[in-house]
């Protein structure tokens, strides 16, 4: 744990406690602090920018209500980090039940695809090569098995350690690296091919 991870934690320890005696400003600064750490982890369940902040409004809603039984075992982003895994995945659980329309995901990726940013480039072909790498890496997260995709994506889009990621998915040590292991297996397999060429 470096020094400003610690000062961070000293800074959201006394909030939570000035909360937990009914300061509800320092809540607030909690709220301002991580919304967009939170929006952006949600953004990667929920892929329309409306749901996904209201996932994240309900997951500082279900934060501020649990919060009187915070005893700080854990950092704080972790613990709100597992309450906004858990939120995210149970809204899509609720939305696969009421048997959401998948049509609307394939025309938000072809629209996606054929956006004018992404067509108007007369780019080399060591760009287009990087937007191919890029797009298998996306491809290949979004097809993996949930907890696999988690841990990864904690790991190398919000920079969690190892610790942070176990204690956020509430599973051993061990689980998280053979799960991040087993990730990286995935994206190298896909790129093979890329790099080949």
């Amino acid at each position: 744990m470096n020094e400003q991870t610690e000062v961070t934690g000293d800074v959201d320890q006394e909030l939570v406690q000035r909360v937990q005696r009914g300061d509800k400003r320092a809540f607030d600064l909690l709220v301002l602090k991580y919304q967009h750490k939170i929006i952006h982890l949600v953004n990667r369940y929920i892929k329309d920018a409306a749901e996904a902040e209201d996932v994240a409004q309900d997951t500082f809603i279900k934060a501020y209500r649990a919060l009187a039984d915070f005893r700080g075992e854990s950092a704080f982003y972790t613990w709100l980090y597992r309450i906004a895994i858990n939120t995210a995945k149970n809204y899509l659980l609720t939305r696969a039940r009421r048997n959401y329309d998948l049509e609307v995901e394939v025309q938000d990726a072809e629209q996606v695809e054929n956006a004018p940013q992404l067509k108007d480039y007369d780019t080399p072909d060591g760009h287009l090569l990087s937007e191919e790498i890029y797009a298998a890496v996306q491809d290949t997260i979004e097809s993996l098995p949930d907890e696999m995709r988690v841990a990864i994506m904690l790991r190398e889009y919000e920079g969690l350690s190892y610790e942070e990621i176990a204690t956020a998915m509430d599973c051993p040590i061990g689980t998280v690296r053979s799960r991040i292991f087993r990730a990286r297996e995935a994206i190298d397999e896909k790129l093979k091919p890329l790099l080949n060429e």
